[in-house]
């Protein structure tokens, strides 16, 4: 027991130099912008550029919109198939696995020959059409997060209890989903939500090639012409990714739990 406790600690140590000494030493780096000391010059010059505050609260717009759309298309889904037609769940389950095996540029290229302005859908030959497709393109990139976070949140309930309920009531199948179910696979929506909001934040493809002013090309831009500013951009960047992921674990501890785990 005490040699296979040692191994383990030896293990999770090696495991965390990995990942916090590169960390750690971006930081170091980050705080060098003033010859001879520490400072946090290159924080300060990248919070008061005004490219990085516009690119910024638009990709947090975007994402805002992403959650949306992919709350309105999944919550539904996933709860039909649930209901309804469960020996389709392998069949979805597969489809919304896709976006992880195709490339985001090859699903940005199709956008872009489907939805061109030659096309008989001209996204692209508007601003806010553009803006619609890339939401649009953020939400199949989300999808497998967001399916698997809800279809979670539905197995710890009992949904067609639930719903012969609510039907014995008089409610009708809109008023279920969002009186009855949303309510109750809350905390899994918004495991989903900040898993799409750290996705949308960081992606570059789709955004660099339907040229649309976002985070993601903001910070490659910054990356390839100067050297302080962009390891504050990747402390900052992580301590967002790390912020929603400790939200989501904060709010896991407030999910119901399944008939078959211990309460």
């Amino acid at each position: 027991m005490k040699t296979s406790r040692l191994w383990a600690w030896i293990t999770f140590g090696v495991g965390a130099a990995y990942f916090l000494l590169p960390l750690i030493a971006t930081f170091e780096f980050s705080l060098r912008m003033r010859r001879g000391v520490y400072s946090f010059d290159a924080y300060r010059s990248v919070l008061g550029d005004p490219y990085f505050q516009a690119t910024f609260f638009y990709s947090v717009l975007v994402a805002v919109f992403t959650i949306l759309l992919g709350v309105l298309l999944v919550v539904p889904t996933a709860y039909w198939i649930r209901l309804r037609m469960p020996r389709f769940r392998p069949v979805v389950e597969f489809i919304t696995l896709l976006p992880l095996v195709i490339p985001a540029i090859v699903i940005v290229f199709g956008y872009i020959r489907m939805f061109g302005s030659s096309s008989p859908l001209p996204f692209l030959a508007s601003t806010r059409g553009a803006d619609a497709l890339l939401v649009i393109g953020y939400a199949t990139l989300a999808l497998p997060y967001m399916y698997r976070a809800v279809d979670t949140g539905l197995a710890t309930i009992d949904v067609r209890t639930l719903t012969e309920a609510a039907q014995i009531l008089g409610a009708g199948w809109t008023r279920i989903v969002i009186r009855v179910i949303l309510p109750n696979v809350l905390i899994a929506v918004l495991s989903g939500a900040f898993l799409t909001f750290a996705i949308v934040i960081g992606e570059f493809t789709m955004a660099s090639l339907l040229n649309r002013p976002a985070f993601g090309p903001y910070l490659q831009n910054i990356g390839a012409n100067r050297a302080y500013e962009p390891s504050a951009l990747a402390i900052i960047a992580f301590a967002i990714t790390w912020g929603c992921m400790s939200i989501i674990q904060i709010l896991s501890r407030f999910a119901p739990k399944s008939a078959n785990q211990p309460r």
